[in-house]
């Protein structure tokens, strides 16, 4: 895998402005923040994002890849300041769970997600190398 930085372009922060990889590819559907039994056990933004990563991770390993396979990672939120206000939490789930950042990252606010308590959506693509 390797992150894209145009020549002269600051390096973004948290984030890569693009990725490329070689191998088997794995798509990870929207994970939000219920466990395994798709309970809701908080409503705390930053809890929910961190539960929502670690479903991520769970579906990663289910195919054979790790957090470090990751290229691709778009965030559906809810209210975009209750996002911003959790970044410290969201932060620190990310570099526990995930622990790595040169993966191409959206972030898109939306009016409602399908169910109705889920604060945030995340969906991930990730390439195991051949």
């Amino acid at each position: 895998m390797q992150a894209l930085l145009p020549e002269g372009w600051r390096r973004p922060k948290g984030y890569a402005n693009g990725v490329a990889a070689r191998g088997r590819q794995i798509f990870v559907a929207g994970m939000i923040g219920w466990d395994a039994n798709e309970v809701f056990h908080t409503d705390d933004f930053g809890e929910q994002a961190r539960q929502a990563l670690h479903n991520v991770v769970a579906v990663l390993a289910a195919g054979g890849a790790e957090p470090r396979h990751i290229t691709r990672m778009t965030w559906y939120v809810t209210d975009k300041r209750e996002y911003l206000a959790a970044l410290p939490a969201i932060g620190k789930a990310f570099r526990e769970l995930i622990s790595h950042y040169d993966i191409a990252m959206s972030a898109v606010q939306v009016a409602a997600l399908m169910e109705d308590r889920a604060k945030v959506e995340i969906e991930v693509t990730a390439v195991v190398p051949d």
